[in-house]
């Protein structure tokens, strides 16, 4: 349950992360919203999936979840650039996140 939990965590962190880009620094009331509560979700996920799982593994997936989904939807939604450089180290980042889950040495 709380690799799951974990997960959510880091999917709440993508979306905080690209709300940042609509609030327009913090000018637009509901993305500022929206983004807060992201934040809050991210942070109160990550404190209840540590409680079980190793610190230091789950910081790096839950900041890993994010840094590839903000990657992705930067992509998708703001036509960052897509080269093969941006694409291997994002590959980087996602088997590092497999290999902290595989080795962590928790089935919780």
């Amino acid at each position: 349950m709380a690799w799951l939990v974990l997960f959510v965590a880091g999917l709440c962190e993508v979306g905080w992360a690209v709300g940042l880009k609509y609030t327009e620094g913090f000018t637009r009331p509901i993305p500022t919203a929206f983004t807060a509560a992201m934040l809050a979700a991210s942070m109160a996920l990550l404190a209840w999936a540590v409680k079980t799982l190793p610190l230091g593994t789950a910081y790096a997936i839950w900041t890993g979840i994010g840094a590839v989904g903000a990657v992705a939807l930067g992509i998708v939604l703001f036509k960052e650039p897509v080269t093969l450089p941006r694409l291997f180290c994002v590959g980087l980042i996602v088997a590092g996140i497999l290999g902290l889950k595989l080795t962590s040495g928790s089935a919780a």
